[in-house]
């Protein structure tokens, strides 16, 4: 009641403490009249000390981030990166707790300019009365810029202490101002030990063991795909059942649906797997590259734009090492937007392992980006005269033309003539590898290097 005090003597939020009289005494009846109701588990279970919370001991253990801060007594806004289900509420919460700062806690998603300058003022109204406030700000990667920078006067001045979540990368999805004033944390998913332990939790929270046998339990893990909060879900539904002995993991899977893997077509997950399938195949494992492949689909991408990123690996880790390459993947492009999927999927796997297993060049790709720059280094320097045509008698007379040694006509059809253009010094870009194809190219190379230095004697 004094906040209500201060804000009928300063005016600001008349209607807001009136409401919450209205409220509080509609508790008071409600609470008469009827029980609290009963609360899920991952409620129920939500851990009151950081030392409770399962995982992310990299930035919860001895020495690590949060426990330096909090020792220190140092605590400095944060951002918090990492998948749904790890821990960034409940962590957040704790860490207002253990720094005995007001929670307020508000999503990205139903949170405009004006519910934000409410927060603001109460935290400013907060301060004024000595105590701070942990805002903690769910899904922050959806405020736009203009939103994002107007936590920075608030952070700066220690009105806030401003704690963000988001599931994006920081570096593409906030702004540079307020990464500067906050520490990106990352939190990791689960794994299967913390999911066995938090299962573990709830069972004693539940008071009976879950009907599964050892490989139902093993799947019931999987399942969760290192969410927790997805894990109590599961549980909670699972504990409901009337069961007769145990299940076991078919029996599960039959009564389960499994949960979507986690991956966004256009987030951080598209950009991550489709790394690791790029670097599958150009490190050779045709299984590995067979698994991010499969896990991509799996995510609902479109096959099209693996077929796209194939081509360019062919061109771009292959290269003239396999010159087949590059038409494996275009006829299996072609096949796919002819058979469709999910027939026409195939011929992309069958693509995926004829890379893995192809010989790796990047010769053809090294020497094109040397090229590149050599052409912006020279310039607009014009091909030397003799290998210019001249259809005029004034160009013959420009000297267009004149001494150009045709090839055909001279020893082992290569004449050696300087093709690059005057005053610009002969470089070698290409350096074909001992692989594959290129193991050709590179005697033929060698061949005319002969032969070119053979002329200039």
């Amino acid at each position: 009641m004094q906040s209500c005090a201060v804000g009928r003597r300063s005016g600001l939020f008349r209607n807001d403490c009136a409401i919450s009289g209205l409220r509080a005494l509609g508790d008071l009846f409600a609470s008469d009249q009827s029980p609290e109701g009963p609360r899920p588990l991952a409620d129920r279970l939500r851990p009151q000390r950081l030392d409770e919370v399962i995982g992310q001991s990299h930035i919860l253990g001895v020495d690590a981030p949060l426990s330096v801060m909090l020792s220190a007594g140092a605590l400095g806004s944060l951002i918090f990166w990492g998948p749904p289900g790890v821990g960034k509420t409940t962590i957040a919460r704790l860490l207002a707790h253990e720094t005995d700062l007001h929670f307020v806690q508000i999503s990205a998603i139903f949170t405009g300019v004006p519910e934000l300058r409410k927060v603001f003022e109460a935290a400013k109204m907060r301060r004024r009365n000595g105590q701070g406030t942990l805002l903690f700000v769910d899904e922050i990667h959806r405020f736009n810029k203009a939103q994002q920078d107007g936590f920075l006067p608030h952070m700066e001045d220690g009105t806030i202490l401003l704690v963000g979540a988001t599931t994006e990368n920081p570096s593409f999805e906030l702004n540079a101002a307020v990464l500067s004033r906050a520490q990106v944390l990352v939190l990791e998913r689960l794994s299967a030990g913390d999911l066995e332990l938090l299962t573990q939790r709830a069972e004693r929270e539940l008071g009976k063991p879950l009907p599964l046998d050892g490989a139902a339990r093993e799947a019931l893990l999987e399942m969760a795909d290192g969410d927790g909060r997805a894990l109590l879900n599961l549980v909670e539904q699972i504990a409901a059942w009337s069961v007769e002995g145990k299940l076991d993991a078919a029996s599960l899977g039959a009564r389960l649906l499994k949960r979507a893997a986690q991956y966004d077509k256009s987030g951080d997950a598209h950009y991550n797997l489709i790394s690791a399938l790029h670097k599958s195949v150009r490190g050779s494992d045709p299984d590995a590259a067979l698994y991010w492949f499969a896990r991509m689909l799996e995510g609902g991408e479109d096959p099209r734009f693996l077929a796209r990123r194939l081509t360019r690996m062919a061109v771009e880790d292959i290269g003239l090492a396999d010159p087949q390459a590059q038409a494996v993947c275009l006829q299996s492009w072609q096949t796919y937007e002819r058979l469709g999927s999910p027939e026409g999927e195939l011929a992309l796997a069958q693509a995926v392992i004829y890379l893995a297993l192809a010989p790796k060049s990047n010769a053809a790709y090294v020497a094109y980006k040397g090229a590149r720059a050599l052409a912006r280094q020279t310039g607009s320097a014009p091909p030397p005269k003799h290998i210019l045509n001249a259809p005029t008698s004034m160009m013959k007379d420009q000297g267009y033309g004149a001494g150009y040694a045709y090839d055909h006509d001279a020893e082992d059809g290569f004449s050696g003539q300087n093709y690059f253009p005057d005053g610009v010094e002969r470089s070698s870009h290409y350096q074909p590898v001992e692989r594959g194809f290129e193991r050709d190219l590179k005697k033929r190379l060698s061949y005319f290097e002969r032969l070119r230095a053979k002329r200039e004697t």
